[in-house]
């Protein structure tokens, strides 16, 4: 006999045993997978696109406003901006002469030379540099830059959507793109062509694509069941493991961007397990919920094998595509290893494959050993707290020069953090992990994987040279982590009013004095030419400098 309503908690609210019959309709599983009140559903709507735009465009104003300043090549632009510009040109890495920056600066890129280049990452981020390069010229200082400014962007508008899904609040999404917007950190990254803005991108990417197919999957796991059911209660073989899902079109995207990611850069390796992980979590506890008896099992079996066949393939096929230009030269660096090298073993291996793979064996050795000392090398222990961001650029001028107006003044490019945006997300961290551990929080915990993910894998390095501009590849989970605080300071719509109001005022002031901050410190951001005095005052502390 079917079990009955027993209680019904409050008016409007999901009674807390239902008839099966219901219980296993598709709108009613629909509703209890993914978290949504009786007669309720969610889209971003209009705002949930307007106020995400909104931060965009205060993005691009930031990111391409005096984009082409300095007119030179600073800091590690002085490899990926001429290897892009050689992708251009042969579609692989070639040397360059002693002078090269000289001639790059001038506008004169076309000096490189015949010979091959080892380098030690990965294509896609040189190919978004080119990119941009092919747009407008690789003869000045915008063009070369310009992937990195867009890249960046577009990042800022994918947090802000990534931010109304996953807390329903357009409002959050604003105010979660307004923070990546406007912080320094992610402003210098965006401002100058380096890898790690192009990393950045594509694992949020793939974080967006995951939370879509969370819910498609949901949504689908509770069609199948309710067509099983057939207007009854399901039967006992039905929800011994539940129905296969199969085809999960967003986890494939999700596997293509964590390619590109890694084709970007190997410290995406780690996103990859970690989402991975992450998003067969989420299928086994959808399962515990509908109602599966044997979920555990069923959740690894028929979610856990078909995620890692659909991400891993879609990833390392995508990663070998990057590779493209250097497969389909003649004399790229290591391109003829195999011909040269013949092995009793391994000679049945294509040779692309076993000079590739020796290629990757070489830069991985590379990678392992490099303890070089730098100026700014930053423990990942002080990421967090910015305790030693890195310098791209410095430059010092007398009155009269160079626009300066002072008897001495200071051009500089620093990647240090919006203070108020970065101490408050590390704070946040710690509530994030008590809602998770705690309240079981899905939303924190898939925050804290992103920052897990791009964070915890430094410290297995201790003795590697490692940058504080590494740590922009978890940035936005950090922004993320804050946001959410923030909406927990918020409240929700049936809290008292004045409750709501004096939240709401507390929250408006943070974001001033965020903004506030970071009008302050975009000069050092963005290369102005101010007094020296002014630039001492900016930096807080002694490491700063």
């Amino acid at each position: 006999m079917s079990p009955t309503v027993i209680e019904t908690p409050a008016p409007g609210a999901a009674p807390l045993v239902q008839d099966p019959v219901r219980a296993y309709s598709s709108t009613q599983l629909r509703n209890r997978l993914l978290g949504w009140a009786p007669g309720t559903s969610f889209t971003l709507g209009v705002w949930g696109w307007i106020l995400p735009l909104v931060s965009t465009v205060i993005g691009a104003v930031l990111r391409f406003v005096r984009l082409d300043e300095p007119h030179s090549l600073v800091f590690d632009e002085t490899y990926y901006v001429k290897d892009a510009y050689s992708y251009l040109i042969s579609g692989y890495e070639r040397q360059w002469p002693e002078d090269a920056n000289a001639s790059f600066n001038a506008g004169i890129p076309g000096v490189l030379l015949a010979d091959p280049e080892y380098v030690v990452h990965p294509p896609v981020g040189k190919w978004m540099i080119a990119a941009g390069m092919a747009l407008f010229g690789a003869d000045n200082s915008f063009g070369w830059r310009f992937g990195a400014a867009l890249t960046g962007t577009l990042t800022v508008l994918l947090v802000g959507l990534i931010a109304v899904r996953l807390f329903r609040s357009p409002l959050l999404g604003g105010i979660a793109g307004l923070l990546l917007a406007v912080d320094g950190h992610h402003l210098v990254m965006s401002r100058t062509s380096l890898l790690d803005v192009f990393l950045t991108f594509w694992v949020v990417a793939a974080f967006g694509a995951l939370l879509l197919d969370r819910d498609d999957g949901r949504r689908r796991l509770a069609r199948r069941l309710s067509a099983a059911a057939g207007g009854s209660a399901p039967p006992a073989a039905a929800l011994l493991y539940g129905p296969w899902l199969l085809w999960r079109p967003w986890r494939l995207a999700a596997g293509v961007c964590l390619g590109l990611a890694v084709g970007t850069k190997w410290s995406a390796l780690a996103f990859v397990a970690v989402f991975g992980l992450m998003t067969v979590l989420w299928d086994v506890n959808a399962r515990r919920v509908a109602g599966i008896r044997a979920w555990p099992t069923a959740g690894l079996l028929k979610d856990g094998v078909p995620a890692f066949f659909t991400v891993i393939p879609a990833a390392a096929l995508t990663y070998l595509a990057s590779w493209t230009g250097w497969l389909r030269s003649a004399n790229a660096y290591d391109r003829n290893w195999a011909q040269d090298n013949p092995s009793e073993t391994w000679g049945w291996l294509p040779d692309w494959l076993r000079s590739l793979a020796e290629y990757h064996r070489s830069a991985y050795a590379f990678h392992n050993n490099l303890s070089s000392e730098h100026a700014y090398e930053s423990s990942a222990w002080t990421w967090l707290f910015m305790g030693r961001p890195t310098s791209f650029f410095y430059e010092s001028s007398t009155l009269g020069t160079g626009g300066c107006t002072a008897d001495s003044c200071s051009t500089a490019i620093s990647s240090v953090g919006n203070p108020v945006i970065w101490w408050s997300a590390a704070l946040s961290l710690l509530v994030l992990l008590f809602c998770w551990l705690g309240r079981r929080d899905w939303r924190a915990g898939a925050i804290l994987a992103g920052v897990a993910a791009g964070y915890l894998p430094w410290f297995a390095y201790p003795e590697r040279t490692t940058f504080f501009f590494y740590s922009v590849s978890f940035e936005p989970f950090l922004i993320l982590a804050l946001t959410y605080v923030l909406g927990l300071a918020l409240g929700r719509s049936t809290d008292p009013p004045a409750r709501r109001r004096t939240a709401g005022l507390a929250v408006a002031v943070f974001l001033l004095a965020a903004i506030l901050v970071s009008a302050f410190f975009l000069p050092v951001w963005t290369a102005e030419t101010i007094p020296y005095s002014d630039w001492r005052l900016r930096m807080w502390m002694p490491s700063w400098i």
